[in-house]
């Protein structure tokens, strides 16, 4: 009976720690305040209302750098540079790149990025600007086009990706997520997805750092190598 009492006790506790600390911090993660709350190109497209999160990282890589490693993303593709033992064992079947493939750089709006190598599931590319913005919406595929808040699951999912220029010839990169939901029963179901989108998103960013940051890096000595010799 007292173990009951205090499992109803710490349960209200747990879940006002974790909506006043936990989940602004995941929500956020690396963002400044001006990041959280600036317009990105396509956000638009997911009308309100709509719950935002916006999460960022400096890489010590130039846009131009950074950029073919998202562009290339996809099952089919590239790979998301996150988890892939993890999403493997949903059978997704994919295998992140480490290297730049001229035949992945090729993506325009309309086209579809897959979740799988079965090309069930994935999202379309509803906004492309080269070298700076990728936006993805949640595919319908049966329908051939994006998900909408009034039908089947009652939800709509906007996934943005921008590259800025930093300081020193570094790049910021920013990761918001736009979802909206038709029923609150959709979107209690979906709540715990929350969490388990910032453990993978934020493996994802790491990955596209680690590999921007060596092609930088190669590409420097490479320089370096080259300016010596001429020298």
């Amino acid at each position: 009976m007292r173990a009951r009492c205090r499992i109803r006790t710490a349960l209200p506790v747990a879940v006002l720690l974790y909506e006043a600390a936990v989940r602004p911090w995941h929500e956020h993660w690396g963002a400044t305040e001006s990041e959280t709350v600036e317009i990105l190109e396509g956000d638009h497209l997911l009308a309100e209302p709509a719950h935002q999160v916006t999460r960022a990282i400096t890489i010590d890589a130039s846009p131009q750098q950074v950029w073919p490693w998202i562009v290339q993303m996809g099952a089919d593709r590239g790979g998301f540079y996150s988890y892939d033992w993890l999403e493997n064992r949903f059978g997704l079947e994919i295998h992140s790149a480490r290297e730049i493939r001229p035949e992945w750089q090729d993506l325009a709006v309309g086209d579809v990025v897959y979740a799988n190598r079965a090309r069930t599931g994935g999202w379309y590319v509803v906004e492309l600007q080269p070298g700076e913005v990728l936006a993805l919406a949640v595919a319908d595929l049966l329908r051939d086009r994006p998900v909408r808040r009034t039908e089947g699951l009652r939800w709509e999912f906007l996934w943005t990706f921008a590259v800025r220029p930093a300081p020193d010839g570094k790049t910021r990169l920013v990761v918001r997520e736009r979802v909206a939901f038709g029923r609150r029963l959709s979107q209690w179901l979906m709540s715990p997805m929350g969490f388990v989108s910032f453990v993978m998103t934020r493996k994802m960013m790491y990955g596209i750092k680690e590999h921007a940051e060596s092609l930088a890096t190669s590409e420097r000595i490479s320089q370096e190598a080259a300016a010596g010799n001429v020298a």
